[in-house]
């Protein structure tokens, strides 16, 4: 049977929104929430007299840049466990 979504009122900028969300999920979207909210205050202090979708596009870009970027480093972690694998595998080879 599927989990029950819950309501939750978030405030993203300068608005409240009301959504549903998995009681499990509750804390990650509010956590991304302040994440956000946090970065929405950062950027309006960077670059006064932007409006607030301004600094919304602005942090959609930089998170999604985060997200690209975490990717790129799951990746080339993977890359460097395997070759370590490999490494580890011939020298093993190499001492019997």
């Amino acid at each position: 049977m599927p989990e029950e979504l819950i309501p939750v009122n978030i405030l993203l900028g300068d608005r409240t929104y009301r959504i549903r969300t998995s009681p499990t999920d509750e804390e990650t979207v509010r956590k991304t929430v302040k994440i956000i909210n946090d970065k929405i205050i950062e950027f309006k202090t960077q670059f006064a007299g932007k409006d607030m979708q301004d600094y919304i596009a602005m942090v959609i870009i930089w998170y999604a840049t985060q997200a690209v970027g975490d990717q790129h480093s799951s990746g080339l972690l993977e890359s460097l466990s395997g070759t370590l694998s490999k490494m580890e595998a011939e020298m093993d080879k190499a001492i019997l």
